[in-house]
């Protein structure tokens, strides 16, 4: 028998792909927390850092984006400064990592984005219960999930799929160097537009058990 050790997976997910919903889910059917904006409000208790500078600045790429492509920088994911720079992009991310890293050392979870793949699987980090999802679907069905949960027409919806996936891919690669639908990144990658959001949750669910991860 494997031996006990928490379960935790991280979740990248197109917007519109439905990877929260099956987060959300497959946490409950589990019994563990979900967390996705959660960390925002556990970082900012943590770092005594106003909420609303991780809400500015959640799942964006910092203010030097070009200049951290072409140079390939990465922010160090040392201790948080608690000088001058404290609401810099790069030390409230640095924050997050932190409260990341803690979750994953206390408890089996889910986490939502937020680069959590790249934090736990850094060569300093301890994490051997980590399972790496990535969830995408056709832009048919990503502007189509997006009307029907945002409530929004065709233009707009599409709009915001365009929008918020090239946030979410520009912060990736700000924050990792890495690319962020570069299917090495992950150990499992869905297409949600090929089966429903149940099946995905159960997917996920039977990959956890062929890996043997008890927790």
């Amino acid at each position: 028998m494997s031996e006990k050790k928490n379960l935790v997976i991280a979740i990248g997910r197109q917007y519109g792909s439905g990877g929260r919903l099956v987060g959300k889910a497959l946490a409950e059917e589990l019994g563990i927390h979900f967390y996705d904006e959660e960390i925002l409000t556990i970082t900012s208790e943590q770092s005594a850092v106003g909420e609303v500078f991780f809400r500015l600045a959640d799942e964006k790429a910092g203010g030097n984006l070009l200049y951290k492509i072409v140079s390939g920088l990465k922010p160090q994911l040392g201790k948080p400064s608690m000088d001058a720079d404290i609401v810099k992009p790069e030390n409230l991310f640095r924050f997050q990592s932190q409260v990341i890293r803690e979750l994953a050392a206390q408890e089996s979870c889910i986490i939502a984005g937020r680069c959590a793949d790249y934090i736990l699987s850094r060569d300093d980090v301890d994490c051997p219960g980590l399972i790496k999802i990535f969830v995408y679907a056709d832009n048919e069905t990503l502007i189509r999930r997006t009307m029907e949960v945002d409530k929004l027409d065709e233009k707009e919806a599409s709009r915001r799929v365009k929008k918020i996936n090239r946030e979410r891919k520009e912060y990736y690669r700000y924050y990792t160097g890495n690319d962020w639908e570069d299917w090495d990144n992950y150990d499992l990658i869905i297409n949600t537009g090929s089966i429903d959001l149940e099946q995905t949750a159960r997917l996920i669910k039977d990959y956890v058990k062929l890996r043997g991860i008890e927790f």
